[in-house]
């Protein structure tokens, strides 16, 4: 059994979660486990019960954030904020994989010292549009050669979507490239092992052409989970 975190969305006092995220992590093999919110012994107990962690799409990250934002985004609620980075953090103190969704790939990058986009399309210049909020659909992608993700999907393009006002601006030591759109403008990011991935589409609504990443991320989860019990890698 292995338990995949799943974080939430957090509007009017509610957290809510799209099934989708649910179905991806059941059809890779995964249990998965909602995330509440809350504090620091909260989030670090919840770790601790977790082989892996998703953080989902969300609002604005205002952490490592160049420019202002712009009127058709929110600032995430405090309180997801908060409970997002604690769990975050822990789960990455902890070695468990994770896999960042278009926001949570963003709270990746700017928690290890990478910069943000406030609004890619006014901040960087000459871009596309990324945002469904302002007419954007689709665009491809070109997954960089020798990155783990193009092995992953074993493909070196396709089309996603794209759901996104911010973006990667720089790109933290601790992560490469994994995937560029046609403007440059980064939409994949991994570590040195694949044990942590950040893509800037929302990977749960693209169906089967996207099976291969959730599998191999429950795939990795399940592997940390057997070298904490194997005693050699353990001590």
């Amino acid at each position: 059994m292995i338990r995949i975190g799943i974080t939430t969305s957090f509007e009017h006092g509610e957290q809510r979660l799209r099934h989708d995220y649910v179905c991806a992590v059941e059809d890779a093999g995964g249990i998965p486990l909602i995330a509440p919110m809350g504090g620091e012994q909260t989030m670090h107990s919840f770790a601790n019960l977790l082989d892996g962690l998703i953080v989902t799409g969300g609002p604005a990250i205002t952490e490592e954030m160049t420019g202002e934002l712009p009127g058709d985004i929110e600032e995430p609620d405090p309180v997801r904020a908060s409970s997002d980075t604690l769990l975050l953090r822990a789960c990455l103190s902890m070695r468990r994989p994770v896999l960042g969704i278009c926001y949570g790939m963003q709270l990746l990058n700017a928690l290890y010292g990478g910069s943000i986009y406030a609004d890619v399309q006014r901040d960087r210049g000459d871009c596309l549009v990324h945002s469904d909020k302002r007419g954007a659909s689709d665009h491809t992608i070109e997954l960089e050669k020798g990155s783990h993700l193009r092995d992953i999907l074993g493909m070196r393009s396709l089309v996603v979507n794209t759901r996104h006002i911010q973006a990667v601006a720089r790109v933290a030591p601790f992560f490469r490239i994994a995937a560029r759109a046609p403007d440059g403008v980064v939409e994949a990011i991994e570590n040195e092992d694949a044990t942590i991935l950040g893509v800037q589409f929302h990977a749960e609504r693209m169906g089967e052409i996207m099976q291969p990443l959730f599998k191999h991320f429950v795939g990795q989860a399940d592997l940390a989970k057997q070298k904490r019990k194997d005693p050699i890698h353990a001590a």
